[in-house]
């Protein structure tokens, strides 16, 4: 029992430093790649289009457009929207289908750590790294991070890629309704064209741009 404890010890501080390691770092320095990247390169052979630039090239309008697409009270929680997780469930148990209610903060953990493949387990990890990333990160820079490496198209990475993928302008350019188009994609960007828009996206950015009118800029932190 005592060698038990003894490596089941070990173990957690090895698990604590690798997160550290791996979460600490992104305070200063943004990351390479990430998981995602990764998977399409070396399991699906595709090319990777990813083009970080820093804040002041992603225009302040679509933080905002994101913010209101996928996680409107991302400036007030740790990691977790208890009010969009039980509206979740509410909406299951009512007969609908069981959607995500996950934060900014939680995709990000996810696009950058994991797979897209969903699990118990992987939504384990995913919430032992959102709160690494909540506690060892500014609000700021946890979006910033986001932005840079989302996925918006196949094999197109990040806010300046999908920029230029999709409308042939910087991040920096967008007008608020390119900005809203690019967040509609989300939550499947391997579904949606922003390029060519059906019904379904141009009511879901008609709505982001009325959520962005609702929140204003102020609410990006």
């Amino acid at each position: 029992m005592k060698f038990l404890r003894k490596w089941l010890f070990r173990l957690v501080i090895a698990l604590l430093l690798l997160t550290a390691m791996l979460v600490v770092p992104l305070r200063w320095f943004d990351p390479p790649t990430s998981a995602f990247m990764l998977q399409d390169r070396l399991i699906h052979q595709r090319s990777v289009d990813f083009r970080p630039v820093p804040p002041e090239q992603i225009t302040l309008q679509l933080s905002l457009a994101v913010i209101a697409s996928e996680d409107q009270n991302f400036p007030n929680h740790w990691g977790f929207d208890r009010d969009e997780i039980q509206r979740a469930l509410d909406d299951y148990q009512e007969g609908g289908r069981l959607r995500g209610a996950s934060t900014i903060t939680q995709q990000l953990a996810k696009n950058l750590y994991l797979w897209p493949k969903q699990s118990l387990f992987r939504k384990g990890v995913e919430a032992w790294f959102t709160v690494w990333l909540e506690v060892c990160l500014p609000k700021r820079r946890i979006l910033n991070i986001y932005l840079n490496i989302v996925e918006l198209d196949e094999g197109v990475y990040g806010a300046e890629a999908g920029a230029l993928h999709y409308f042939d302008r910087n991040a920096n350019d967008l007008t608020p309704a390119q900005a809203a188009l690019l967040a509609a994609v989300l939550p499947a960007p391997k579904r949606y064209n922003a390029a060519e828009p059906d019904e379904f996206l141009q009511q879901r950015q008609r709505w982001i741009l009325g959520q962005m009118r609702n929140l204003g800029e102020a609410w990006v932190p």
